[in-house]
């Protein structure tokens, strides 16, 4: 009996302490009624007198308080909430995020956050912290405004957040802000680390020059070189080559890195180790590492949500690829061609509606002044050499084989009068380089798209799509529900281990939107 009762009084200790544990552990984040502090709503307007470089933040700090009826966000009758600890570990590490401003007042609120008695504080502190909070998410969640994401010819939707509601989310759950994939999408996280990746190498100073031997235009497998040794140390540092043995010989294990990293990039290697490869592996350090910024910085304009569509088409106009997504997992990849640097793919979306099967190609009218005239000009066949006629005062080609269409058409209706289109010029896609287009964008895959887009649909099978396709007459179809189709750009893109993909910023976006990032910093 005196052993029940013993255990039953150890239980019940057990269970008090349980609950009292768990109530601290809630009243960490979330303030109880009884504890909120009242301040006098006069206060605010004199913080931002004494803190004006917090001020473009003055009007979601009155929504934050006035939704609390002016009492304490951070603080209560016991002091600072933990939940503020976490927000400025958070801050202290905003560098690791890419992030080039410099933290308003610095000094105040490490003074702020040094102080262990934290029970007497007064409205500036929390004022403090909330202008602290408002700063983290402008420059890690949000980036820059709209209008500065357009001067770079970025069209994408940009989703409208309210910070305010953010914070009502955290202060229930604070463990919100260190998910990945929450705030932002996954491929942040990634670029995050392969930024990580390329400061360490920085910071150690390893990232040294190579030099092919002079006089030698390339070195084939069995060669011995310095710049092997040089390569080598590279491709270990970048996470191509798992150990660096020192060795200046092009082996096996080398000519393996080398195909992994061409491959990676979207290159075909050649077994060779030539000017185009010592070129790329020799871009500095620190232009690599503002490539990752710039990127991460272009991730934050993107919904995380995106994702989650149940299908999705997304083109990055830099590495030249087209992925088609459903339930999340990629069901399909093609190369594509862009339009040249003259007639730029625009980075927009749109939702594809339908899809043409063996398509007229109505040519736009500046097609017909500098290309169709001319011709027309110099051969008077021209049009019918080119399977092309007079249509309503416009010029069309015909349906077949030959038709810069190629064989169907994916439509999402634009004011771009940009689409997804099959080519009979298949030799294009074997280019390393592959904005050659006039804006639309080519796919290789084009078939395959179609048979995955009307996978399910019992209209089509893969032999009707074959005969729409080369019929030879056009045929639109409405598909069943619409699809969104995302063109975007990007020039670095990494895994989940943060081994990042460089590609070629073929239309000069990258440095423009540097500047904007770097001035802004200022």
């Amino acid at each position: 009996m005196k052993n029940l009762k013993l255990y039953l009084i150890l239980f019940a200790g057990s269970l008090l302490m349980t609950v009292s544990c768990k109530k601290k552990e809630e009243k960490s984040a979330v303030v109880e009624k009884e504890d909120l502090v009242k301040f006098d709503s006069t206060q605010i307007a004199s913080f931002f007198v004494k803190y004006p470089e917090f001020k473009s933040f003055e009007s979601e700090i009155k929504e934050v308080y006035k939704k609390r009826n002016y009492h304490y966000v951070w603080y209560d009758k016991d002091g600072r909430i933990d939940f503020a600890e976490v927000l400025y570990n958070r801050i202290n590490q905003i560098k690791s995020d890419g992030v080039q401003a410099s933290i308003p007042y610095k000094k105040q609120i490490d003074e702020l956050f040094d102080q262990r008695e934290s029970k007497k504080a007064g409205p500036e502190s929390d004022f403090l912290v909330s202008s602290m909070y408002f700063f983290y998410t402008k420059n890690v969640l949000e980036g820059l405004d709209p209008e500065k994401s357009k001067q770079t010819g970025w069209y994408l939707p940009r989703e409208n957040v309210s910070y305010v509601d953010y914070l009502d989310s955290l202060l229930k759950d604070p463990y919100l802000i260190k998910k990945d994939k929450g705030e932002l999408i996954g491929q942040y996280y990634n670029l995050k680390k392969a930024l990580q990746k390329f400061r360490e190498i920085q910071k150690a100073g390893s990232w040294s020059k190579i030099e092919l031997p002079e006089g030698v235009k390339s070195l084939k497998p069995g060669d011995s070189s310095t710049a092997i040794t040089q390569i080598r140390k590279k491709l270990f540092l970048i996470g191509d080559l798992k150990k660096d043995s020192g060795k200046p010989i092009f082996d096996d294990d080398l000519k393996e890195a080398l195909t992994q990293y061409e491959s990676r990039h979207h290159r075909k290697f050649d077994n060779k180790i030539g000017p185009a490869i010592v070129k790329n592996l020799n871009v500095p350090i620190e232009e690599r590492i503002k490539t990752i910024i710039v990127n991460m910085e272009r991730c934050r304009w993107i919904n995380p949500e995106t994702m989650n569509a149940k299908e999705l088409v997304a083109v990055n106009i830099p590495s030249y690829r087209m992925q088609y997504f459903r339930d999340g997992k990629r069901v399909l990849e093609s190369n594509v061609v862009v339009g040249k640097e003259l007639n730029q793919t625009v980075i927009f979306s749109g939702e594809m509606s339908y899809i043409v099967f063996s398509p007229y190609w109505n040519i736009p009218p500046s097609i017909i002044k500098n290309e169709i005239k001319p011709g027309m000009d110099a051969d008077s066949d021209y049009l019918a050499k080119h399977n092309m006629e007079w249509n309503n005062g416009n010029v069309r080609q015909k349906p077949g084989p030959n038709n810069s269409l190629g064989l169907v058409k994916f439509m999402f209706p634009n004011s771009n009068n940009i689409y997804l289109h099959d080519t009979p010029a298949k030799s294009l896609f074997g280019r390393d380089a592959r904005a050659l287009s006039h804006g639309c964008v080519r796919v290789e895959k084009a078939k395959e798209l179609a048979n995955a887009i009307l996978d399910g649909d019992k209209k089509w099978n893969a032999k009707k799509i074959d005969e729409a396709m080369n019929a030879g007459t056009e045929k639109a179809y409405t598909l069943n529900h619409k699809i969104p189709v995302y063109i975007a750009y990007f020039t670095a893109w990494a895994d989940a281990n943060g081994n990042v993909s460089f590609y070629e910023d073929i239309y000069k976006k990258d440095d423009k939107l540097a500047h904007l990032l770097y001035t802004e910093a200022k």
